[in-house]
């Protein structure tokens, strides 16, 4: 096509040219000017189509440029949105990589108690292996006794495990904190949860045991995390028996006063109802463990209506209030979505005014992702739930480079085994 047309062009060009020659020619010019003149008329042609030719080419240069413009640009934004995909699978990986490495292992067992307390056996004349009888749950209240057994002699052969639940942030999901749980096991392997061990334990002065153990296991497991260089903290449950207990609690501080530089990774936690009926003595020593540095959460909120004064004195620095009460909570009144407990505030503003008394929301037990989509909208910046990953038990790695635990620790679980 490109060579038709050039023909025609050229054709049309000697065609003007004879018909100058020749009107010069009828004008008297002569046969030489008639030459000359179609000659140069022939220059003028070429001359004229190669302006429009480069003339073209430029246009045609132009609009190449201008696609391979859109066609780069076209191509930027899909990197853009390819390393945005990237940046949040690796977020993703990266999540499940910390709580991998964090929940593949399980706590180092304490061997030397085991001889100590066989020691302590022997020179009681009981020549007998200890034997347990395992208690199903519908039987902890009709034989307390029993069930007391069961715990000794869980704490005298090292099966007190430990678990920990991830807290995400939200709505990037990312592992910040992780919550600690003591569980016991009794001589069948069969895991006993704190609701069904507590009410005998506690009255007996055995959580406190618990607690140090707990406690003691939280520390060398920030400890590993920090020499990973991750910084994440953990949530460590502690029973006001364990506050109240004279002559537990300077042990209690003694440890805490010689690892204060985990003071921003450790956050002792409570409950709502354990807080509020606290006494001076209990009151007391929460402050001695704020002038370390360490911080508190309460747990188990059930009523919203909080003194944050209060809060904000006690270095309270979390709340935890299950998902779906506080969903049920929320109710429409003059075309604004408050919480029924507090009506005169918008519900969106709950946890920037706790915020303000330097209080972060943490909405715990989250099971769906209705129930995230919901949170969010209250501007909460905390999840914890079976739907960011369930508790599990720490393996023997975590803990083998630590060593037992020091000579008071292992007093307490002889003391508290064998009364």
């Amino acid at each position: 096509m490109r060579r038709l047309t050039l023909g025609l062009l050229v054709a049309t060009y000697l065609c003007l040219a004879l018909i100058v020659a020749f009107s010069l020619w009828r004008n008297g010019g002569g046969w030489g000017a008639g030459v000359a003149a179609m000659v140069g008329s022939l220059g003028l042609c070429f001359a004229f189509h190669g302006l429009i030719g480069r003339a073209l080419e430029s246009g045609e240069l132009r609009a190449e440029i201008a696609a391979v413009r859109d066609a780069h640009k076209i191509l930027i934004d899909q990197v853009e949105a390819i390393d945005v995909r990237l940046g949040e699978i690796a977020q993703a990986v990266e999540g499940d990589a910390e709580r991998a490495d964090a929940l593949t292992d399980e706590v180092h067992l304490l061997e030397d108690l085991v001889q100590r307390l066989q020691m302590r056996l022997d020179e009681r004349g009981e020549d007998e292996p200890l034997t347990l009888t395992a208690v199903a749950p519908g039987q902890a209240r009709t034989q307390p006794p029993a069930l007391l057994d069961v715990i000794r002699a869980a704490l005298a052969e090292n099966r007190v495990d430990l678990y920990l639940q991830p807290i995400v942030a939200l709505p990037q999901r990312k592992t910040l904190y992780y919550e600690s749980f003591s569980r016991l096991r009794d001589a069948t392997g069969r895991v006993m949860m704190p609701a069904e061990y507590l009410g005998v334990a506690e009255p007996c002065g055995l959580v406190t045991a618990i607690d140090n153990l707990l406690l003691f296991r939280c520390v060398q497991i920030v400890r590993r995390l920090a020499r990973q260089d991750r910084k994440i903290g953990i949530f460590c449950n502690v029973s006001m028996a364990s506050l109240a207990d004279e002559s537990f609690f300077p042990q209690f501080l003694e440890l805490l006063a010689a690892n204060r530089d985990l003071a921003g990774s450790l956050i002792f936690e409570l409950g709502q109802a354990a807080f509020d009926a606290r006494g001076s003595i209990e009151a007391r020593n929460m402050g001695k463990l704020a002038d370390l540095g360490f911080r508190f959460s309460v747990d188990k909120v059930t009523d919203l209506d909080l003194d944050l004064q209060d809060l904000s004195r006690s270095d309270v620095k979390f709340l935890k209030v299950a998902a779906q009460p506080l969903l049920d909570q929320l109710e429409e009144r003059d075309g604004r979505l408050v919480i029924a407990a507090l009506p005169d505030l918008a519900a969106e503003d709950f946890a920037q005014l706790t915020a303000r008394y330097g209080v972060e929301i943490i909405v715990e037990k989250v099971e769906s992702e209705r129930q995230v989509a919901e949170i969010l909208d209250l501007g909460v910046a905390f999840g914890q739930g079976h739907l960011f990953g369930e508790p599990r038990a720490i393996k023997d790695q975590v803990l083998a480079e630590a060593g037992p635990p020091p000579p008071m620790i292992r007093a307490n679980l002889a003391r508290a085994a064998f009364g």
